[in-house]
Order: C-alpha cells, then sequence, then structure tokens
C-alpha cells in the first residue's frame, strides 16, 4: 500500500507542500503566542484548519480527473450561487460582506470561487470546438472571470477581487490568444496608471501609436483603440473618485507610507522596522520584538511574513521565497509536460492565483505593494484560504498523476 501510494502521489511537490506547511503553523504559532495556554486558540485552530485541508487535498487528488472536468461548470454555479447569498446573509467583517456562517462555521466563498472559476475556464478552453481567437470565445471566458470579479468587488473586497483580474492574461495567453489581442486587453491597465501624469500619459500615448501602426491593422480598427485609450484616461479621474475612501487610503499610503505614520501608515512602517531589524539571522524564534510587544497589526494573517523576517532574518526569508519559487517553477514545469488541455490550463490558472497572492503579500510587507488583505499562500492563519489552497494542491497531485493521459 505505501509502495503504490509513493509511486501514484508527486513527492516533489507534496515535500514542498508540507514544508510550507510547517514553517506557517511554527509561524502562527509564535505569532499569537502570549506566554498562557489561551494563546495557542489560533494554532490549535490552525491546525483543524491544516487537517481538513490536507484530507481535501488527497479526496481531490484521487478522484478521477474525468470527474473532475465534469464537475467544473456545477461547481462554478455553486460558487457564484454562494457569492450572491453572501449580499442577503453575509456576516461583515471589516466593513465588508465576505461570509457566509453556519452555527460556528464560516465559510468565505470568494476563496472556492478561486478554484471554482480556474476549473470552468479551463473546462471552456479545452473544448475542441473552442477557438479563443474568436470573439464569441473570447467573451465567454472574460464572462465567466469578471462574473465573480463584480460580485467579490461590490462586497467590497477590492484585494480577493484582483485575482481574478489577473487571472485574465495568463490563462488567455497560455490558450494562445492573438498578441495584438492581448495589447488591447492589457494596455488600458497602463493608460489608466499613466493618467494621473500628464507627460507619462502622452509618452504612453506616442508607444500605443507606434504598436497599432506596426500592427498594421485597418484604419478604423485603429482609431477605434486609439480613442479607447483617450477614454480610459480620461475617465480615470472620475474612476479614482468613485472608489471607496478606505481603498483610496491605501493606494496613497502605499506611495507615501510616513505621511500618516500612525495612522494608514503604521502597519507598513512597523513591517519594514520588524524584517528589517532581523538582520541576517535574525532574533531567534518567539524572540521578536515586534512580535512578542504586538506593534505589528495582523501580524498573524496579512503580515506573517514581517514575523518570518524579524524572528529568522534574509535567510529565513531566502528559504522561504526559494520554497514558494521553487513550487511555482514546478507547476509550470506540469503544465508544459501534462497531455491534457485541461490539466495544462488549470495549472496556469493555479500557479497565477499563488503568484499573486504571494507577490502582493510579501509586496506590501516590504512597501512595494498597497494594503489590500492578500494572505500569504500555506502560511497565513485562516481556514477557509488554506483548505482553498490545499484544494487546489490536490488538483495539481491529480494533474501530476494523471500527466500522461488526455
Amino acid at each position: 500500500m505505501t509502495k503504490d501510494f509513493s509511486a501514484k502521489i508527486d513527492l516533489i511537490l507534496l515535500s514542498a507542500i508540507l514544508l510550507l506547511l510547517t514553517i506557517g503553523l511554527f509561524t502562527v504559532y509564535s505569532a499569537t503566542y502570549t506566554g498562557h495556554a489561551q494563546s495557542q486558540l489560533y494554532f490549535n485552530r490552525q491546525l483543524i484548519f491544516v487537517a481538513i485541508g490536507l484530507i481535501s487535498m488527497l479526496v481531490v487528488a484521487f478522484t478521477p480527473l474525468k470527474l473532475i472536468q465534469r464537475l467544473a461548470y456545477p461547481f462554478y454555479g455553486l460558487s457564484i450561487l454562494l457569492l450572491i447569498l453572501v449580499f442577503f446573509l453575509g456576516v461583515k467583517g471589516y466593513g465588508a460582506e465576505r461570509w457566509l456562517a453556519f452555527g460556528s462555521f464560516k465559510l468565505q466563498p470568494s476563496e472556492l470561487a478561486k478554484l471554482a472559476t480556474i476549473l470552468a475556464v479551463a473546462r471552456y478552453l479545452s473544448s475542441p470546438e473552442v477557438d479563443i481567437n474568436k470573439f464569441k470565445h473570447l467573451l465567454v471566458t472574460a464572462v465567466l472571470i469578471f462574473l465573480p470579479f463584480l460580485l467579490i468587488a461590490k462586497q467590497p473586497d477590492l484585494g480577493t477581487s484582483l485575482v481574478f483580474l489577473a487571472l485574465l492574461i495568463p490563462l488567455l495567453y497560455w490558450a494562445g490568444l492573438n498578441w495584438f489581442i492581448l495589447f488591447i486587453l492589457i494596455s488600458p491597465f497602463f493608460t489608466a496608471l499613466f493618467a494621473f501624469n500628464f507627460y507619462a500619459f502622452l509618452i504612453w500615448m506616442f508607444i500605443v501609436v507606434l504598436i497599432l501602426i506596426f500592427s498594421r491593422k485597418a484604419v478604423s480598427i485603429m482609431a477605434i483603440i486609439f480613442i479607447l485609450h483617450i477614454t480610459v484616461g480620461l475617465a480615470t479621474p472620475a474612476m479614482w473618485a468613485h472608489l471607496r475612501p478606505y481603498q483610496q487610503q491605501r493606494i496613497l499610503t502605499f506611495a507615501n507610507p510616513e505621511k500618516d505614520p500612525k495612522g494608514s501608515g503604521y502597519q507598513i512602517i512597523q513591517s519594514k522596522v520588524a524584517i528589517g531589524s532581523g538582520g541576517l539571522w535574525g532574533k531567534g524564534y518567539l524572540n521578536g520584538t515586534q512580535t512578542q510587544l504586538r506593534f505589528l497589526p495582523a501580524q498573524h494573517t496579512d503580515f506573517i511574513f514581517s514575523v518570518i523576517g524579524e524572528e529568522w532574518g534574509f535567510m529565513g526569508v531566502m528559504i522561504v521565497l526559494a520554497l514558494f519559487l521553487a513550487l511555482l517553477f514546478y507547476l509550470l514545469y506540469l503544465a508544459v509536460l501534462v497531455k491534457s488541455v485541461f490539466s495544462s490550463v488549470a495549472l496556469i490558472g493555479i500557479l497565477t492565483v499563488l503568484f499573486f497572492h504571494v507577490v502582493v503579500n510579501i509586496g506590501m510587507t516590504i512597501g512595494l505593494a498597497p494594503v489590500t488583505g492578500l494572505p500569504l499562500p500555506f502560511i497565513s492563519y485562516g481556514g477557509s484560504f488554506l483548505i482553498s489552497t490545499l484544494t487546489m494542491m490536490g488538483c495539481v497531485l491529480n494533474f501530476s498523476m494523471n500527466r500522461f493521459n488526455n
């Protein structure tokens, strides 16, 4: 039985997952440690979340691949229904309706929606009759992604909703979308970004014109795209005005956290202090002053990476980053290796979600990204996200075991 299990399961992938989970458990314990027995409450809960997540991972790993593919659409429909129910039955947290409560158990539907959306898009794009370069097929793919994005953004949970936007380009690229269409989809983001500075916007418009000329498309098409960019540039200030005050504050704080060091900039400043004070080898486990004296807000959830930096220093941070990097590259390797188009597209989707979470979470702890509330995979405290992430890993293990099956 043991030999049969080890022959089927991807031990490289499983080892990386278990290592990251172990680091997460040790860090959650330290981040919530107070010296009293009651301080183990979060750690004990995280142990339960890990156990449930691992069971879910193994169940999904050994589920027939064809069954996962057949259930992709019903699973997506269920996730959309739960996202809608949040508006009527949702439990408020941090000013947003993000949770569904079932007794003492709370479920965050947006976490389920990540995997559901990936599987639904993968099933659609793997259909033989689908050509992503045809407008109707591109439109269906966009709707599958934008529907949960809009529902989650409306809660409002801008940070989690951005994960769905991040899925769009990698999935479309992997499915073989034409480079010009990719440019049309990506470029408005840069137009909105540069719209806050007149000269940057002017230079960017010049680059857009050069790309349009190089594409040799019809003059009418080039004119429509150019007008679209001008419209986006003019509409950006209005879009900024429609952001909620706390969302604007997060972006402004990211640009200049020192402007309000005791208010909105406090988290980022304390996070930098914690990571910087760790030095090369860190202050030692349970010896982080910023952590143990509770100067670091959300240190067991969004800013748990700061705890690692303070207690384990540069070397500890590099080990964690190396593990994440190895895991992400291994997912890319599997996406190239597997024969099933469904599995390949789904792997790219899971890779994108993990990459986005890791980059944004670590980026916000060192001041390179706005504070969005995105947790660090496998490490941050939290039930719905951890169980969802491990279920994704169950899919990856399944794809790896069925890598030579169409």
